[in-house]
């Protein structure tokens, strides 16, 4: 009797076109080799260094003990959209409906669920290259053709309005915007801003997922221009924000997201079928956060300042490397062009295995990324130091192969 041939079981095609976060890959390398017992300077994830503060571990300690150990609304808990409300309304100026605020757990959460109802065989979407590669990830596994947004040094790292209209046509679905940005730490001008909202009046079949999340991590007198100044765009504007960068709460998982009427019945499907709610004692810890004291963000914020310098001046002085001063968020995204290294990954990956600095190759994050490298300066200074004093001893060292 033959024997049966073996039957390999396989997910739908869409899981074979979906991609990774390669920070985190890089970060399992790094402690792989930490394990091993190499000394280590992690500059590539995005994570920052700070502990939680503590009036929020508090708050979540003791949501626990009184009781709130069961499901919530899928939506979040009401207190909690209000106080997302009555936060826009204090730093921003906007107002919104907390009816309209989904608590989801983290921000990639709000990217899943907006590119998968935009997304399909035969549309396009639009998103920032380089950019987060989740975009570009789940745009591949709808479908949808991802359409690239370039990212330009010479733009100081931000979008030209102008190239993006471009780039709209008949099959657009949807547009991804981020300011401040990841991985460069551009900032959008509100002069280009302005520029793109009037011409998307000319293309109403083209919604826009605003990813803020770094909206309060910005640097020499910038400000952040929301894309909720625009009324306009309020009717086709998924708004993504959250708590993971701007209270060091990454582990929490915890992100908010504003939906327009047209897609907020979709979003809170989305969680009942996906999530059922986030835990309750993070979402009174992530309440805690809102309503209580912010010296915490501002002291953060001028540390970041003041290792970004340190960075950025450090870079600047290796060889081959030249960088410009990012506006916003916690990253550096030097030139290396002139190290003579033809690829930018694997300059990345010499400088982990080799010299015992983590970052992340541009191409991670896009086809624009190439002759680029991301630092995260959510690092100690002391650390920024001794990564950069080993990038440049490998540098003057070790040649490409």
């Amino acid at each position: 009797m033959m024997p049966a041939t073996p039957y390999v079981i396989r997910p739908v095609a869409g899981f074979e076109r979906m991609g990774e976060e390669n920070a985190f890959a890089v970060l399992a390398r790094a402690n792989a080799l930490a394990a091993q017992g190499r000394d280590i300077v992690n500059l590539g994830i995005g994570q920052p260094d700070f502990p939680t503060p503590q009036h929020i571990v508090e708050a979540a300690i003791k949501a626990l003990r009184d009781g709130h150990h069961g499901y919530t609304p899928s939506t979040g808990i009401e207190p909690l959209r209000v106080a997302v409300a009555a936060d826009v309304q204090r730093r921003l100026g906007a107002e919104i409906d907390p009816g309209r605020v989904v608590i989801v757990p983290g921000g990639k959460v709000t990217m899943f669920g907006t590119i998968l109802m935009m997304g399909e065989p035969g549309a396009e979407i639009l998103y920032p290259d380089p950019g987060f590669p989740i975009y570009r990830s789940m745009i591949e596994f709808t479908g949808a053709r991802p359409v690239p947004v370039p990212i330009r040094e010479e733009n100081g790292f931000a979008f030209s309005a102008e190239e993006t209209l471009h780039l709209i046509t008949q099959d657009t679905r949807l547009l991804i915007l981020n300011s401040p940005a990841n991985p460069t730490g551009g900032v959008a001008p509100k002069a280009e801003i302005d520029k793109l909202v009037a011409g998307l009046a000319d293309h109403p079949h083209v919604a826009i997922l605003s990813d803020e999340i770094y909206d309060q991590f910005l640097f020499d007198g910038e400000r952040h221009t929301s894309l909720l100044a625009y009324p306009e765009i309020r009717d086709r504007l998924v708004l993504l924000n959250g708590w993971s960068k701007t209270y060091a709460m990454t582990g929490w998982r915890l992100g908010w997201a504003l939906w327009p009427d047209g897609l907020y019945d979709a979003a809170r499907k989305l969680a009942v079928n996906a999530w059922s709610c986030v835990n309750a004692p993070a979402q009174y810890g992530a309440l805690a956060a809102l309503t209580g004291p912010q010296d915490c963000v501002a002291d953060m914020v001028a540390e970041f300042d003041r290792r970004r310098h340190l960075v950025v001046d450090g870079l600047n002085a290796l060889p081959g490397v030249s960088c410009t001063m990012p506006k916003g968020a916690f990253y550096a995204f030097p030139n290396i062009t002139g190290t003579g290294w033809p690829s930018a990954r694997e300059l990345a990956s010499a400088l982990l295995e080799k010299a015992g600095v983590a970052t992340v190759g541009g191409p991670d994050f896009g086809i624009h990324g190439e002759g680029y490298i991301r630092l995260s300066y959510a690092n100690s200074a002391e650390n920024i130091a001794r990564g950069l004093d080993r990038m440049g001893q490998f540098l003057a060292t070790e040649r490409a192969t």
